[in-house]
């Protein structure tokens, strides 16, 4: 009962998170790793988990999206098209290469969301001088990088959400929650197409207790996070985040 109530909260923490910021995963998936789970069984079941937070964090954002629905028309085939090709590339490598591999994207997750504000200064910084992108301006590299995070996103998807909000930043003039709006339903369309993948191809992986614990917190998590998430100290929601994810970094190094 322990267990579960930790995955609930770890779930509902992250649908939360994931509505206001985009880094859920380095919640849950942790949480899933401490309790014993293997790596690949917890980063399959924590990914179709958190689809029931991604829509409820898109439908509690529906309204910064509405001017943005063409946008999100010409991203979404590109990042479901990435999604697919991750839960592929996670299906047919080996199970001890993914293994490998997490603590490098692990890592690399805490460093965006400790170093991601600083990102997104410099980019506002730089549209207030004049310096910024312009609207229409580096539709082929939106295009291209939304596909790229897309398979990154169905492969393992820890703070795919931050990559996305910088990269949005980085060749689009948007305002950022209107920015955030779009990454919770791309995010989102990328985590539902892995996760039928995964239902069709490797439901041997997929422990549906933990499924269910963190869809329905995820799902709660979801709605809070929309309306009031994005007034959560950031400094508190990052520490947590970062506390969390070095704990099952060092578990994962150091003791499997």
């Amino acid at each position: 009962m322990i267990e579960s109530a930790a995955i609930l909260l770890a779930g509902f923490a992250a649908g939360m998170i994931n509505a206001a910021v985009g880094t859920g995963t380095l919640v849950t998936f942790p949480v899933l790793l401490l309790l014993g789970y293997p790596s690949l069984v917890a980063n399959i079941s924590n990914n179709i988990g958190l689809v029931a937070g991604g829509l409820s964090g898109a439908w509690g954002y529906r309204r910064e999206l509405a001017p943005n629905r063409r946008l999100l028309l010409r991203l979404l085939p590109a990042s479901a098209a990435g999604g697919v090709g991750g839960a592929l590339l996670l299906l047919v490598l080996p199970a001890e290469a993914f293994a490998a591999i997490v603590p490098v994207l692990i890592g690399l997750g805490l460093l965006l969301v400790a170093f991601g504000p600083a990102l997104q200064r410099r980019t506002a910084q730089r549209n207030r001088e004049g310096r910024g992108p312009q609207p229409g301006r580096g539709h082929a590299g939106l295009l291209a990088g939304v596909l790229v995070l897309g398979v990154y996103g169905g492969y393992f998807g820890a703070a795919q959400g931050v990559l996305v909000v910088g990269l949005m930043s980085t060749v689009t003039a948007l305002a950022l929650q209107q920015i955030n709006a779009v990454k919770n339903v791309l995010v989102t369309a990328v985590n539902a197409v892995a996760a039928g993948i995964f239902m069709l191809a490797a439901w041997e992986l997929i422990d549906w207790m933990a499924v269910l614990l963190i869809a329905c917190g995820s799902l709660a998590g979801g709605f809070i996070g929309a309306r009031y998430g994005r007034r959560l100290p950031p400094v508190a929601l990052r520490s947590i985040i970062i506390t969390v994810g070095t704990v099952a970094l060092v578990r994962m190094v150091f003791f499997t």
